[in-house]
């Protein structure tokens, strides 16, 4: 597969290529350097941020009051 570069440095990943990787608009991809100087292109997976809710799931129920509540999802001491 061939693809030229613009001027400003860019390229068009062909489509065949995004579908494969899976990546659309507002992707991002790693480009890297293998040992054998090829070089690479991937998606970039970025693991999603733990939910700030996360911690609560199944410690909150019945009997807390709203201010333990609140001091459980703000993390604060007990």
């Amino acid at each position: 597969m061939t693809t030229t570069v613009t001027r400003k440095g860019q390229v068009t990943i062909p489509k065949s290529v995004r579908d494969y990787l899976g990546i659309g608009p507002g992707s991002q991809v790693n480009i890297r350097r293998a040992n054998d100087g090829s070089v690479l292109i991937e998606k970039a997976d970025r693991p999603r941020p733990p939910s700030r809710f996360a911690k609560a799931r199944g410690s909150a129920g019945p009997g807390m009051t709203t201010d333990e509540l609140m001091a459980l999802l703000r993390d604060e001491p007990e």
